[in-house]
């Protein structure tokens, strides 16, 4: 690793009673490596997955790396400093725009090193650099809140075919208690923290005007940085997000509803699939009412081990396996023989792929999930809301959608962001808003909503899409809008409605 060269700034921050500390820039080499204190835990059938970095750009690309330095916990005074990774990918036009895009990644608790790569091949650094920023706590951050007491947990409830609910919270309870003995003040991890992160960063780069790009959370993120500090914001693209005034534990199973019944509409409308699944929609909900609390069995040989076992599950496994092929924009189009196959009592195979994976990966959430979904989400969102969802579809009750709920939190115990961060706003800043017509986590009525509060800005229905949307289709958008935010652009896509 190259020499270090530290640079003091001083920078008074912005959060609410926050006492005034100095930020630190590290500039180093872009061999970022994960937390050494996670890769003592990490066990062995993770350990490649946990030594490599992240993919950037190549080397034709001139790039800037480094740790922003920031106070764990604003508003505690004397707080120690942590480290946030950044990759500045330059671009390659001598004429550049001094007005650079952010990024960071969505989630909560994404990792967003790795999008380095995508970027210096996107049109977004056509005509700009490109910054590239990992979010406190999240994976190449120091620390990386990150135990597996809670995969371990989750994996013997499984095993032992515990009662899943009790054993999260056992899993929850040691993943916390394994976080504090490291010294870390969850306190200190949730998106009011993260705003304050950003804006120190463009202080400390110097960085006047800044185009922001976020995808779900993030999406929802980068208003809060508008909301907290315009003065250095030109635009904002925000890719299926999720507004920060929205309770998401109240929509989400709603918006998986929604999103599935425009699905089994355009089976309907397809004269060979509905002769091969007539009446898909009407069939689902009948029959998953009617094993709304039944228990199956699946004898399984878990990888590694001699002797089956019998592994019990419910229609919580079976929606997830649903829930997971409508994220799927290229596996979407066997959804409609999987639910069919589900109907019929064909279970197996699926269940069987669906616990193979689940033993395979640690997939448990991150630390940084639990605290901002925590502090962000479950603290302002109502259980009766969540109750009466349960009695429209029963079959719900009791399934997950989101693996950060309230029981989990009553354990976290960390204090809610600011009422402020909850609040909607207005602002006459230029936005780029986009999302699928597919999405079954945030629906286009969040882009619908934000742009009631921002109205310079214009919005893209991508049809037959669904979560994470800005690719390959949208460029043309994206060039036209980052080249006049505020001029008016026209969809040359029929796939592609903009309104």
């Amino acid at each position: 690793m190259s020499q270090r060269i530290v640079h003091f700034l001083t920078i008074f921050f912005l959060s609410s009673g926050a006492f005034a500390q100095q930020a630190k820039i590290e500039t180093c080499d872009c061999d970022f490596k994960i937390d050494p204190e996670v890769l003592k835990i990490v066990p062995d059938n993770a350990k490649k997955n946990y030594t490599s970095g992240p993919n950037l750009p190549d080397s034709s690309f001139q790039k800037q790396c480094g740790y922003l330095l920031v106070p764990e916990n604003r508003k505690k005074k004397n707080s120690r400093l942590i480290k946030l990774p950044f990759i500045v990918v330059k671009t390659k036009n001598p004429d550049k725009h001094h007005d650079p895009v952010l990024y960071t990644a969505g989630g909560p608790g994404g990792s967003s090193l790795g999008a380095a790569a995508g970027l210096s091949k996107s049109p977004f650094i056509e005509h700009r650099d490109c910054i590239v920023f990992e979010q406190r706590g999240t994976r190449f951050a120091l620390p990386y809140l990150r135990t597996f007491e809670l995969d371990k947990a989750l994996k013997d409830a499984v095993r032992r075919n515990l009662d899943k609910d009790s054993m999260t919270v056992v899993g929850v309870k040691n993943y916390k208690a394994a976080l504090e003995k490291r010294g870390i003040d969850l306190s200190g991890y949730n998106t009011d923290e993260t705003v304050s992160d950003i804006h120190d960063l463009l202080k400390a780069l110097k960085i006047d005007s800044v185009n922001l790009f976020g995808v779900s959370y993030s999406g929802g993120l980068m208003t809060a940085v508008l909301q907290r500090d315009p003065s250095r914001i030109r635009s904002l693209i925000l890719d299926s997000p999720l507004p920060t005034f929205v309770p998401i534990d109240e929509d989400e199973p709603v918006n998986f509803m929604e999103a599935l019944h425009i699905y089994f509409e355009k089976v309907a409308a397809d004269s060979v699939q509905r002769k091969l699944y007539g009446n898909l929609r009407s069939r689902f909900h009948t029959y998953f009412n009617a094993i709304a609390t039944k228990t199956f069995d699946l004898p399984y040989l878990e990888a590694g081990t001699k002797d089956s076992v019998h592994i019990k599950y419910t229609k919580n496994e079976l929606l997830a396996v649903v829930l997971d092929k409508l994220y799927d924009d290229s596996g979407r189009k066997d959804l409609a023989r999987i639910v069919t196959d589900i109907m019929e009592g064909k279970h197996q195979p699926y269940m069987l792929h669906y616990f193979n994976e689940f033993f395979r990966r640690n997939g448990a959430p991150d630390g940084m999930r639990l605290s901002v979904y925590c502090a962000d989400q479950t603290a302002y969102h109502s259980e009766k809301v969540r109750r009466d969802l349960d009695r429209v579809y029963p079959y719900l009750a009791g399934f997950h959608i989101n693996d950060v709920y309230r029981a989990m939190c009553d354990c976290w115990k960390v204090p809610p962001v600011n009422r402020e961060t909850k609040q909607p706003y207005y602002s006459d800043k230029p936005a780029l808003l986009a999302d699928g017509e597919m999405d079954p986590a945030c629906r286009p009525l969040y882009i619908d909503r934000i742009s009631h509060y921002m109205p310079n800005s214009q919005r893209f229905l991508l049809i037959d899409k669904g979560h994470g949307v800005i690719g390959k289709s949208m460029g043309p958008i994206v060039r036209s809008f980052l080249a006049d935010p505020y001029g008016k652009i026209a969809s040359a896509d029929e796939s592609i409605i903009g309104y």
